[in-house]
C-alpha cells in the first residue's frame, strides 16, 4: 500500500468495505455471507450461476469502463449549511479548515471522524478542505488526482498538491484568503505544530487563527457515535516485552530529555506501549485512548464501555484508568503544577492543539515521540511473527490468484469487489487472521491508475483478462501485519506494458539488493527505485516505502522511503520494517506496482569504511512475480539471477502451506519459475 511523496498528508484508509468485511468483528472473523456475484457479459445486474455461463470472449473494449467506480456526491446543501454557521455572529469566520485526521492525528479514522470526506464527498485517504464564503478547495496528493476529480462536484476546486504553481494549504491560507480574515479551526483535529506556524505567518497579513467547535459535526445529522469495542490484551509470546519494561524504557528517555513526563495521544503508540489491541478504527487494531505518564504516575484514559476485568488485571494497579473525556480537564489541572514547579511535559509532533493549550504552551516541549522510535525497531519475537504471518498470508494470496485465473479461464464474469471478497475469504482460513490491514485495492485496467482505488458494488468494474490487473492487499494477524502488491495479466500483455512492468521490477530489485552505511535514510535510497523508470522518462507520484506495524497500523513511522524531506529525518536501522513498492501508472490505461515487505538487517561487507556498520534488507513477502509481464532483454545478469532466486524462494517457503494436488500449489509451481 503506497505512501505519499509530494505533500505532507498522512495516509488514511477511506471508506469501509461491505459489512461482513469490516474489522468490527476483530477477534472473531466471520466467513463472508455474500456469494460471489456472476454477471452477464452484457453487464446485466442479474446474477446467473457459474455453470450457466459459457466461456466468454473478452476484448479490450469498454466492458471495464461501463462499470466505472467513482461518482461525485452532491455537497451543495452541506456546504451551504456550513457557510451559514461560518457567517453567524457566534463564529464570524472567513474560512474554515477541515483536515482528514481525528483528535489523535490518526491517518486512519473512525466513521464518526470522517469530516473531510463528509463535507467534500472525496473519500481518498489523504486530503484537506478549506471552505470560504464563496469557494471550496480540496488539497490532495498525486495518488488521488484521478479519484478526486471524479468524486468532487461543481462546488469544489481540486488543488493538486506538489505540482508546479500549486501552493501548499498553509500558503493558501496566507496568500489566497483575504487579508484580515478570521480562519476557523477545530483545535482537537489540528496539530499544535501547524497552529504555531500559522500563528506566525497569518498576522503578517492581518489574519488570525480562531479555535471553534467542529462545524462539520454541528451540521452532520447522521454522525455515528464513537465506537468503544472490546479490548484485547497481548502476552509476551507475541510482543516479546511486557508493558512494564516498555514504560521503564520510556521513563528513562524522558529523564534524558529533561522533562517530567509526556502526553501520548497516538492510538498506535498507546496500543503498543500497553500491549493491547482494539477495533475502534476500521482495519487498524487500535482503540480510543490518551495516556499521561510521569516518573511516578500513569494515567490511561479509556472509554468505560471498553474496560473489562481482563484489561484491569493486565494493566495492574500501577496504571490508573480514567474516563476518556476527562483528559483535557486533567491536563488543565496539571498545567498549574508544571508552572509552579517550572517543569515541562513532552508532546509528540502529532499532538493536537487542544492538548497543548490545556497544558499551557510555556509548559511543553514538542518533539518526536520516543515511543515512535522504540516501536519502529522490532524485537526478535516481533520479527519472527512478521516472517511467519507473511508465509501464511502468501498462501492466501496465491490461492486467490490461482482461483481468479481459473475463473477467468472458464469465462466466469467477476467484478473487482468480487475479487476482493474472495481474497478475504482465503485470508480468513489462515491461522491467527484478525482482519484486513486496509481496504483491498482490486483494480482492473484503468482503475489500476487510481493508486488507492477501492472497488464497491454496484459500480465496481468487471475484471477483464485482457487488461492489467493490480491487487494491493494486506492482513492483520495476531503475530504481524502484511501488505503485498502484485500486478498480473491473464492473457497477452502489450510490449509497452511489459517494458513498464520490467522498469518497475528493476526499481524493486535495486531497493531489495542495496547495501548502505549506517546513518542512511530512506530519502537517500528512494532514487534507486526510480532510476530504471527515469531512463524511459517515467516516474510515479508516491513514496517507495513505508514502515509497517507488528499487528498494528499498516503505515508506521517515523521512517520511510520517498522523495519527501521528512524521510531524511530518521536513518534506517536493523529491526525496522519497510515496504518496497515502486510503481507506474498511465491514466485511463493501467497501473503497475510490485510490493514486498522488508526487514532492515546488518550485513557483512569486505571493508568497513570509517568503521561504520553496513545494512541491507531481508524480504519476507513470498508471492511469485509474474514472468509473463517481464521483458527479459532489459534485465542485467544480476537482475535475472535475483528474479530466479526469488521465484525459487517462493516455491520453497510457501509450498508447505499448500496441499498437494490443490489448484494453488499447481499455480505456484507454474508461476514460480526462472526466466
Amino acid at each position: 500500500m503506497t505512501t505519499i511523496s509530494t505533500m505532507q498528508f498522512r495516509v488514511r484508509t477511506a471508506a469501509v468495505l461491505t459489512a461482513p468485511l469490516r474489522c468490527t468483528a476483530l477477534f472473531k472473523p466471520r466467513l463472508l455471507t455474500s456469494p460471489i456475484r456472476v454477471l452477464r457479459v452484457s453487464c446485466s445486474s442479474h446474477a446467473l450461476p457459474a455453470r450457466a455461463i459459457n466461456k466468454a470472449t473478452f476484448s479490450s473494449t469498454n466492458l471495464t469502463r461501463c462499470l466505472s467506480s467513482a461518482t461525485a456526491t452532491n455537497t451543495t446543501n452541506r456546504v451551504k449549511k456550513l457557510r451559514k454557521l461560518m457567517k453567524c455572529a457566534q463564529y464570524n469566520l472567513t474560512a474554515f479548515v477541515i483536515p482528514s485526521e481525528d483528535a489523535h492525528q490518526s491517518e486512519y479514522v473512525a466513521e464518526c471522524d470522517e469530516r473531510r470526506a463528509y463535507i467534500s464527498g472525496f473519500t481518498g485517504s489523504a486530503g484537506l478542505a478549506i471552505i470560504t464564503h464563496d469557494s471550496a478547495v480540496l488539497f490532495t496528493d498525486g495518488r488521488y488526482f484521478l479519484q478526486a476529480s471524479q468524486q468532487l462536484d461543481s462546488n469544489w476546486k481540486l488543488m493538486k498538491a506538489g505540482l508546479p504553481n500549486v501552493p501548499t494549504w498553509q500558503e493558501y491560507l496566507v496568500k489566497n484568503i483575504p487579508a484580515g480574515s478570521r480562519i476557523g479551526i477545530d483545535p482537537l483535529v489540528f496539530t499544535a505544530a501547524d497552529a504555531a506556524m500559522l500563528e506566525v505567518e497569518l498576522p503578517k497579513v492581518g489574519s488570525t487563527l480562531v479555535s471553534v467547535p467542529n462545524l462539520v459535526d454541528l451540521i452532520r445529522e447522521d454522525r455515528p457515535s464513537r465506537p468503544a469495542r472490546k479490548l484485547m490484551t497481548l502476552t509476551t509470546a507475541t510482543t516479546g516485552r511486557n508493558h512494564s519494561e516498555k514504560i521503564l524504557q520510556l521513563r528513562q528517555q524522558l529523564k534524558k530529555r529533561g522533562v517530567v513526563g509526556c502526553v501520548i495521544s497516538g492510538l498506535d503508540e498507546i496500543a503498543w506501549l500497553f500491549n493491547m489491541r482494539g477495533s475502534d478504527v476500521h482495519c487498524n487494531p487500535v482503540f480510543f485512548a490518551f495516556t499521561i505518564i510521569s516518573q511516578d504516575n500513569i494515567r490511561l484514559y479509556l472509554q468505560d464501555r471498553s474496560v473489562s476485568n481482563e484489561v484491569r488485571d493486565h494493566l495492574g494497579d500501577h496504571v490508573q484508568i480514567c474516563p476518556y473525556d476527562a483528559v483535557y480537564a486533567d491536563l488543565k489541572k496539571l498545567s498549574k503544577q508544571l508552572k509552579a514547579n517550572n517543569q515541562k511535559m513532552l508532546l509528540g509532533v502529532r499532538t493536537n492543539l487542544a492538548i497543548a493549550t490545556a497544558l499551557g504552551k510555556e509548559n511543553i516541549i514538542i518533539d518526536r515521540s520516543p515511543i515512535m522510535d522504540a516501536k519502529a525497531i522490532k524485537n526478535k519475537t516481533e520479527l519472527e511473527g512478521m516472517r511467519q504471518c507473511h508465509l501464511r498470508d502468501a498462501a492466501a494470496v496465491i490461492r486467490y490468484f490461482a482461483w481468479l485465473e481459473k475463473q477467468l479461464e472458464q469465462g466466469v464474469i467477476l467484478d473487482e469487489a468480487d475479487g476482493a471478497e474472495r481474497l478475504q475469504q482465503f485470508r480468513i482460513e489462515q491461522k491467527g487472521y484478525v482482519g484486513p490491514s486496509f481496504d483491498t485495492i482490486s483494480s482492473t485496467g484503468p482503475n489500476g491508475a487510481i493508486i488507492h482505488y477501492k472497488p464497491e458494488k454496484p459500480t465496481a468494474s468487471i475484471i477483464d483478462p485482457n487488461l492489467v490487473y493490480l491487487c494491493d492487499s494486506g492482513g492483520q494477524y495476531v503475530d504481524g501485519t502484511t501488505d503485498v502488491t502484485r500486478t498480473l495479466h491473464f492473457r497477452t500483455p502489450s510490449a509497452h506494458e511489459k517494458r513498464c512492468f520490467t522498469r518497475v521490477l528493476q526499481g524493486h530489485i535495486a531497493i531489495d539488493t542495496c547495501i548502505f552505511p549506517e546513518g542512511t535514510t530512506g530519502y537517500l535510497l528512494d532514487i534507486l527505485s526510480r532510476r530504471a523508470l527515469w531512463s524511459d522518462g517515467l516516474d510515479f507520484r508516491h513514496g517507495t516505502g513505508h514502515g509497517v506495524g507488528a499487528f498494528l497500523n499498516v503505515h508506521e513511522g517515523p521512517h520511510g522511503c520517498g522523495a519527501r524531506l521528512a524521510f531524511n529525518e530518521v536513518p534506517l536501522a536493523p529491526g525496522m520494517i519497510l515496504t518496497n513498492e515502486p510503481g507506474y501508472y498511465e491514466d485511463g490505461e493501467f497501473g503497475i506496482r510490485i510490493e514486498n515487505v522488508l526487514i532492515v538487517r546488518e550485513v557483512k561487507t569486505r571493508h568497513r569504511f570509517d568503521n561504520k556498520r553496513y545494512y541491507g534488507f531481508e524480504h519476507i513477502t513470498f508471492v511469485p512475480i509474474q514472468t509473463r509481464l517481464i521483458e527479459r532483454s532489459l534485465l542485467s545478469r544480476d537482475e535475472i539471477q535475483w528474479i530466479n532466486q526469488y521465484q525459487s524462494e517462493c516455491l520453497k517457503k510457501v509450498s508447505p502451506f499448500l496441499k498437494e494436488g490443490e489448484l494453488a500449489l499447481e499455480w505456484l509451481k507454474r508461476e514460480a519459475v526462472s526466466i
